[in-house]
């Protein structure tokens, strides 16, 4: 099929990015990036904006660096420019490309954006899993100025968040992990590059043989990835191997409150949360 017709528009700065959004996104003006959800939307008109704004020529949007403590990624960075660490990201690059190669295949990682992703908020989403479980930070520009939203009050629910229509995510800024940090990512899909059934990460330093500072984020699960506190709570209380573990996996699995359908039941979600993150933390390891 065809998109339904609509007026493109191509701006050459954030400024006027945002000035159009302020007029068109009353009359359905939709942003595009990567364009990855979007276009396939319209070619079946699942989606029919009468307005694209087209972001993709805003020199500004296309970073990727560390920033002081931060990554920032810019709005029209692509899933494939993070599959080499970016230059002075430490362990956070080396997770980052770790995680990206789970994401779809080669031709949609060349055009798809990290930054899209979360805006899509996708409970599947390997990134929103990633913003989620590091704590990242959302900026967000309009023709009102600039806001920044805590990952952890970014998404709020099934393909939700709190952005308003006439905003743009215009960077995330994810912390840099200290480099005695190990992290462990894994998730389960029918086949290579299909959406997520399940996924899980981890991250920690040790010493002493016992975990500090522990994230445990689990995605494609709820209706929004998060961090399960439970869990962190529970690789933090002993000594490092593979009964803590176990029992680190078991807490997550109990406290999630999984999605439910006919394809995937709820207590199957909870059993794949237990394998998905027993699995991470193993990875930790290596």
């Amino acid at each position: 099929m065809k998109p339904a017709s609509f007026s493109y528009h191509a701006p050459t700065s954030v400024a006027e990015a945002v000035a159009l959004l302020a007029q068109l996104a009353p009359e359905d003006g939709r942003v595009m990036a990567g364009g990855q959800t979007l276009i396939p939307m319209m070619a079946f008109r699942l989606a029919r904006p009468r307005h694209v704004i087209d972001v993709n020529g805003i020199d500004e949007l296309r970073h990727v660096a560390v920033e002081g403590s931060t990554l920032s990624i810019g709005a029209t960075v692509r899933h494939a420019m993070l599959e080499r660490p970016v230059a002075g990201s430490g362990v956070l690059g080396r997770l980052l490309a770790d995680v990206v190669r789970h994401i779809a295949h080669p031709p949609i990682r060349a055009r798809g954006t990290f930054c899209g992703s979360v805006a899509n908020s996708d409970p599947a989403s390997e990134w929103c899993l990633v913003a989620a479980t590091l704590g990242a930070d959302i900026v967000i520009r309009s023709s009102r100025g600039e806001r920044v939203v805590p990952a952890g009050r970014f998404f709020t629910g099934i393909m939700a968040n709190c952005l308003e229509p006439d905003e743009l995510i215009s960077s995330i800024r994810i912390p840099l992990l200290p480099d005695d940090t190990r992290f462990g990512f894994h998730e389960v899909s029918r086949r290579q590059g299909d959406f997520a059934m399940a996924a899980a990460l981890v991250a920690y330093r040790m010493s002493g043989g016992r975990a500090l500072e522990p994230r445990v984020g689990v995605g494609a699960i709820e209706a929004s990835p998060r961090r399960i506190a439970v869990a962190e709570d529970t690789l933090a209380s002993g000594a490092r191997g593979p009964e803590l573990f176990r029992a680190t996996a078991l807490a997550c699995g109990g406290a999630v409150d999984p999605m439910d359908d006919e394809e995937m039941p709820a207590q199957y979600r909870r059993d794949l949360v237990r394998a998905v993150v027993e699995t991470a933390l193993e990875r930790s390891l290596a």
